[in-house]
């Protein structure tokens, strides 16, 4: 099976779909021989922020002298990403020889396993097979029934930000999404909450009272910030002081006070994690499309923000780092999030925009986006592709302004694209 055969089958429309419910995994992984059983972890879930936090702290951990496996969701760029080992994506060989070890059992299954579950399972197995020491594990939705939750109890399951999103998968209420993802604690385990939302910090202190697991949430008031630019951002909290992280979003540092809360976690588990390793992991971060800087002149950002609450925190840091200047904006986003929030958040902030559709079947056409906007008072210009979209950006800016993309992840790596072997 070559690379391409592989992908072609993990994105096969046999397993389109999304089906809540661990049976299934557990089923595919038995048949590997139950490669979870024998992996530690760090289970993340949450609306948002949760693959920055994984990013921080598989580098931690890595700094920390751990072979580290990190799995997230979605990819920006190249499927690969979604599986790491130290930095280092699953290689092209690796991931086909898995596919192919792993298609006969999956094509037998009367009950087919979905794209995700596909995909966990060969993750799961991949770690094992590198012999990692520990798994940082990002949900994909929800948290109870999601198939990363086939894992036992996990050294610490770290809940981030919350917000609406999934609510028809999830449910109409902070409450009912907060009781999903609550579903990652598991009996005398240690929670790291992100907190803030006072509905979902209800669930998750009684779900924790309930299964005698230990809780414990960062305070914000602690944080410092210090010096901030374009390049990354200094700041201390608490103990540690005059810390550094290369990621500029103004809202990377309540996840980076998270990440520490999570050490001191791990620290009490008996895990050696130095000072200087949590310097340099959180330093040494890299996590695309967050409030990534990919051009200069003029300045052009992608933020892979796609929810109100998410927008909101792009929305921050940009009045933080550009204050008093009007931005141009290329949007695409998903028809079925709550556009007209999004928008609201934007629109004070915006010169003008020019819409996309990203390549997704979920998304809104680029002539109704704008229409939308345009109803709003601003003006917005729908764009034949993503890449039409940024080079009218760059030459509506011209050498000294600022553009930035946002409204969803599947957009941002096309975005990505446009600029990568100077390009853009």
């Amino acid at each position: 099976m070559t690379y391409e055969e592989a992908l072609k089958y993990i994105h096969s429309v046999n397993w389109v779909g999304s089906k809540l419910g661990l049976e299934r995994t557990q089923e595919l992984l038995g048949k590997l021989g139950d490669p979870h059983k024998r992996l530690k972890f760090i289970h993340i879930a949450g609306t948002n922020g949760k693959g920055s936090t994984a990013a921080m702290l598989a580098s931690v951990l890595e700094h920390a002298g751990y072979r580290v496996g990190l799995y997230t969701s979605p990819f920006i760029n190249r499927f690969n990403e979604r599986m790491q080992v130290n930095g280092r994506q699953i290689p092209d060989e690796t991931l086909s020889e898995l596919t192919e070890r792993i298609q006969p059992y999956a094509d037998a299954m009367e009950d087919a396993p979905t794209e995700f579950e596909l995909i966990t399972a060969l993750a799961m197995e991949y770690f094992r097979q590198e012999n990692c020491e520990i798994v940082v594990l990002e949900v994909g939705m929800g948290g109870e029934l999601d198939s990363t939750n086939v894992i036992d109890v996990p050294e610490a399951a770290v809940i981030a930000a919350m917000g609406l999103d999934h609510v028809k998968e999830l449910g109409p209420t902070m409450a009912d999404i907060a009781r999903a993802k609550a579903g990652i604690i598991k009996t005398g385990g240690a929670v790291v909450s992100y907190g803030g939302n006072p509905d979902a910090d209800e669930v998750f202190a009684q779900t924790c009272r309930e299964k005698g697991a230990s809780l414990r949430c960062p305070d914000f008031s602690k944080i410092v910030p210090g010096e901030f630019g374009l390049d990354g951002q200094r700041f201390s909290y608490g103990p540690w002081t005059d810390l550094q992280i290369p990621l500029a979003g103004r809202y990377q540092l309540n996840n980076a006070a998270v990440v520490l809360e999570t050490v001191a976690v791990l620290r009490e588990r008996g895990w050696n994690i130095s000072d200087a390793a949590v310097r340099q992991g959180i330093a040494a971060t890299r996590w695309p499309a967050r409030f990534e800087v990919l051009r200069r002149d003029p300045v052009f950002i992608v933020d892979g923000g796609h929810n109100p609450h998410g927008i909101r925190a792009t929305a921050e840091s940009l009045r933080r780092l550009f204050p008093d200047r009007k931005i141009t904006f290329v949007t695409g986003v998903m028809a079925d999030k709550d556009v007209e929030s999004i928008l609201g958040l934007i629109v004070p902030l915006a010169d003008q925009f020019f819409t996309v559709r990203p390549e997704n079947p979920r998304a809104m056409k680029a002539e109704e986006l704008a229409s939308r906007i345009s109803a709003l008072g601003v003006r917005a210009t729908a764009c034949a592709s993503v890449a039409d979209g940024v080079a009218r950006a760059i030459e509506a800016e011209g050498p000294d302004g600022v553009a930035c993309a946002l409204g969803s992840l599947y957009m941002s790596g096309e975005v990505r694209e446009c600029f990568r072997d100077g390009k853009g």
